[in-house]
């Protein structure tokens, strides 16, 4: 299912977790592996720079600093690089979101992997802060495939994926979500959860609509995804349908834990699918910071389709 990876990193331990699912996955499929790490850009004048970690001064970072990172990237993964010949690393100096863009639309890449942290901007060398949630929230928003992102350790690593939970808002970027879902989950044998959290409240701050017309909605919900999704299975029958009221990602994340799942599913964005239009929507945004299962963020058809 994934020919090619690429595993965007900032080559510190801010990644490690992320690094071992994208090494996994590797494994699991077999696949080659792009590692990528992006020097920033200074914010005031956007001129490359680095920290020297034994000077405590910035240098402008050329061919032959590059290459000394990637003898340091060699390092930090030399396990995984024992293992395997299918891995390229490479660093480069730019902005990051762009040059991984760049790399993945060059590469035909069918999958991203990224880290997510919040260092302070003050803090250590800004190569190893390049990969801030602004980064992750430009190419989530951009990219043509699907992007799993990682904030905490995760239940299990990248080779098992045994339960998926697939969060729906009816919109056009969550079919583009449901395909990649339905197709990992019919490749792996795992089961895929309809997962939709109905709203339950409108209008004034804390107003919670009737019992009834909640249960209607709840009804409505479930008929929207026997129609929308479960007619699409053609024989797929390893799923389950839930809906349940409260707030978004709440309910997401307690759903996923309480069934074990180890890969929520979720459209970058709940309204819109123009990527120039979309932003990271607040529910996808606040499962990735809180969820302990890989998050793969969806934006766009054009690779679900064809997997």
């Amino acid at each position: 299912m994934f020919k090619k990876i690429l595993f965007a990193t900032t080559a510190s331990p801010n990644c490690d977790i992320a690094a071992k699912v994208a090494f996994d996955m590797q494994r699991k499929w077999e696949a080659k592996l792009i590692v990528i790490h992006v020097f920033g850009v200074h914010r005031s004048n956007y001129t490359p720079f680095d920290m020297d970690s034994r000077t405590g001064k910035n240098k402008v970072p050329d061919e032959e600093y590059a290459a000394l990172v990637i003898e340091e990237m060699k390092s930090i993964y030399a396990e995984e690089l024992e293992h395997t010949a299918n891995i390229v690393l490479e660093a480069k100096v730019g902005r990051p979101d762009k040059e991984i863009l760049r790399k993945a639309h060059k590469e035909d890449v069918d999958l991203i992997i990224m880290g997510v942290h919040t260092r302070e901007e003050g803090v250590g060398p800004l190569r190893f802060r390049s990969m801030v949630g602004n980064t992750m929230q430009r190419v989530a928003k951009s990219a043509r495939c699907p992007v799993i992102i990682i904030s905490r350790p995760c239940t299990t690593g990248g080779k098992l994926v045994s339960n998926i939970v697939f969060g729906t808002g009816f919109s056009k970027a969550s079919d583009s979500a449901f395909l990649f879902a339905y197709k990992l989950a019919k490749e792996v044998g795992a089961k895929l959860n309809f997962f939709h959290a109905l709203n339950i409240y409108y209008g004034e701050a804390g107003r919670v609509r009737q019992q009834a017309k909640i249960e209607e909605m709840i009804k409505d919900a479930r008929e929207k995804i026997e129609k929308r999704y479960i007619s699409q299975l053609d024989g797929f029958d390893n799923y389950g349908i839930e809906v349940w009221e409260g707030i978004p990602y709440v309910e997401i994340l307690k759903f996923a834990r309480e069934k074990n799942c180890d890969l929520i599913v979720l459209a970058h964005h709940a309204k819109i699918i123009e990527s120039s239009l979309a932003s990271f929507g607040s529910t996808i945004e606040q499962v990735v910071l809180r969820a302990t299962q890989l998050v793969a963020s969806v934006n766009r058809p054009d690779r679900g389709a064809e997997m």
